[in-house]
């Protein structure tokens, strides 16, 4: 009887879905004559410290690891988190991204499964050469109750930066 019980409970007992975070990242089109893709970072902090690194875009090269060079221009992620990283991080490194759009979707089952509910900042840096830095921070709280949309606006490097979070 005990054999039968458990799976016919596990069968009719609601599975939970994924808390998921969908990200817009915007880069600007910017009209210069050496223009050079960003290196743009990705992550979670609470009070000041590294919850999650969810994507490192730069030029990466299996070959001699040049692109790693100029990863210290993103000085914030470098001081908090990236040069204590060994790279390339599988699984969040990518090569740099043109100008545009980009999606990208996060769960509780994946990147922010060590997230313990509370306040949090998505953080988003990007350093160019021969062009600017800047850091863009996204409020939210964590597991969303609802869906919940916020954003935030670049100055140079970005454009909007977009969270949706649905529980």
């Amino acid at each position: 009887m005990k054999r039968l019980l458990l799976p016919a409970l596990l069968a009719f007992s609601p599975l939970l879905p994924a808390a998921e975070m969908k990200l817009s990242v915007e880069l600007p089109e910017i009209p210069v004559s050496d223009y050079y893709r960003p290196y743009v970072a990705i992550w979670v902090e609470q009070d000041n410290q590294v919850a999650a690194n969810l994507a490192v875009w730069y030029a990466v090269d299996q070959r001699n690891a040049e692109g790693n060079t100029w990863l210290k221009d993103m000085r914030l992620w470098w001081r908090r988190t990236g040069r204590e990283l060994e790279l390339p991080l599988d699984g969040l490194t990518s090569a740099t991204r043109a100008p545009g759009k980009h999606e990208l979707t996060f769960s509780s089952e994946d990147a922010l499964k060590d997230l313990e509910p509370g306040d949090y900042s998505l953080a988003v840096e990007a350093s160019r050469e021969h062009g600017g830095r800047e850091v863009v921070r996204v409020p939210f709280v964590w597991p969303p109750e609802s869906v919940t949309r916020t954003h935030a606006d670049g100055e140079k490097e970005f454009g909007r930066i977009a969270i949706e979070l649905q529980p």
